[in-house]
């Protein structure tokens, strides 16, 4: 019988994420480098850990063709040169595939079948646009399963703002250039360059090197944001101002059982408390955090008053702004996004789910009277993920 363990979060690396496109960074980039190149920083960064002994390999994308295709769990591992003898396997829950891949190997880990894993995501939206080339049955539509509307992603966002008036274009505008604000503070203050592996590029001016996120607009005024065009309704209240932009980029993660990470002298970011994924009506595929939240605060015996960090991915301003309405945290709460989000760094589907780990991670280090904190983003076709973890630097000093 499998000896249950402690699933703890070693480490985790990501790429800068660049916009989407020919104007992008990763044009001429293929989407697997990606992701190697990100393993292979990981790898540097741990030189304690015995590569013989990565039990599996779990790499997410949305769109699994091309260059994103492959299996790309089981190439990317023998591109960035783990031994053959070391498994991989490719998987696609849109937005949260490397939330899942680490729920998955996590719950291996815990489950004692695996002692050491690698889990992570990337997402080339310039090469590999979101359901490029996918068959959509016509059945969803013909036989009403789902909305019309739920297969663009926009438009879920407009429906939760007919849902709730309360959300306001002005307060999904207003969240929107706090994020960028967050970000650029970030940034100054060198919080969050310390996790990004630089990657060559190629243009027509030669090499270079991406060493930063792309998407950031420190300038951002709600000024300008209210002059931005709804492109996915006429005089609507989404707009390129308070939703994430097309990226590309790929994230990922070490981890170990407890045991076997103190073993190795590994060290130990974050452990895993509890997950939860969850379904939501299609057309307003935004509210699934609330759901995957409540249903992971139950498994963990916790409720949301004991989560001292939040890291919401902001795929909308309105997706986030309708998790906080929920829970009643406010819109400037400083436990949610304290170094911005998704809608100035950039959001490239698979990889997103670590990118909050890994800022959660770094959060947790300067926060020892934080003990619990939760990643959490809604998914396509109306679902949400949540990954609830704790921190081990809490110092028990009646802290959440």
């Amino acid at each position: 019988m499998a000896e249950r363990a402690e699933v703890v979060f070693v480490d985790g690396v990501r790429t800068p994420f660049g916009r989407a496109g020919e104007k992008g960074q990763y044009w001429n980039t293929r989407a697997d480098d990606l992701i190697v190149k990100a393993m292979i920083g990981l790898i540097e960064r741990n030189p304690n850990l015995p590569t013989d002994r990565v039990d599996d390999v779990g790499i997410a994308a949305t769109t699994q063709t091309g260059d994103q295709g492959l299996t790309l769990g089981r190439t990317a591992a023998i591109l960035a040169g783990l031994p053959l003898s070391v498994p991989g396997y490719a998987l696609d829950r849109m937005c949260a595939g490397a939330m899942t891949t680490v729920s998955t190997i996590g719950a291996a880990i815990g489950y004692g079948a695996y002692d050491i894993g690698i889990a992570g995501g990337v997402e080339h939206m310039g090469r590999h646009p979101m359901g490029f080339g996918a068959d959509v049955n016509p059945r969803f539509i013909a036989e009403k399963l789902v909305d019309p509307a739920a297969l663009a992603m926009g438009a879920t966002a407009e429906n939760l703002h007919d849902r709730f008036p309360a959300l306001t274009k002005e307060r999904a505008d207003r969240f929107g250039m706090r994020s960028q604000q967050k970000v650029a503070a970030a940034y100054a203050a060198g919080k969050i360059q310390p996790d990004l592996i630089p990657v060559a590029i190629a243009s027509d001016a030669g090499w270079g090197l991406a060493t930063q996120d792309e998407g950031m607009r420190p300038e951002t005024t709600m000024e300008g944001l209210a002059t931005l065009k709804t492109p996915f309704r006429s005089h609507g209240r989404v707009s390129a101002g308070n939703s994430s932009p097309l990226t590309d980029g790929a994230a990922v993660s070490l981890l170990a059982s407890e045991t076997v990470a103190k073993e190795l002298n590994l060290g130990v970011k974050m452990r895993m408390v509890s997950f939860a994924f969850a379904g939501v009506e299609p057309e307003v595929m935004g509210l699934g955090p609330v759901p995957s939240t409540e249903k992971a605060l139950r498994k963990a015996g916790l409720s949301i008053t004991d989560v001292g960090l939040f890291e919401l991915n902001e795929a909308f301003s309105v997706q986030v702004l309708s998790f906080l309405d929920h829970f009643g945290l406010d819109d400037d709460d400083p436990r949610v996004n304290p170094w911005g989000g998704a809608i100035a760094i950039g959001h490239p589907l698979a990889s997103s789910g670590v990118r909050l780990m890994i800022q959660l991670a770094r959060e947790f280090e300067e926060r020892p009277d934080v003990r619990y904190g939760l990643t959490a983003m809604c998914v396509g076709l109306g679902q949400g993920g949540t990954i609830i973890w704790e921190n081990p630097h809490f110092a028990g000093k009646g802290g959440k």
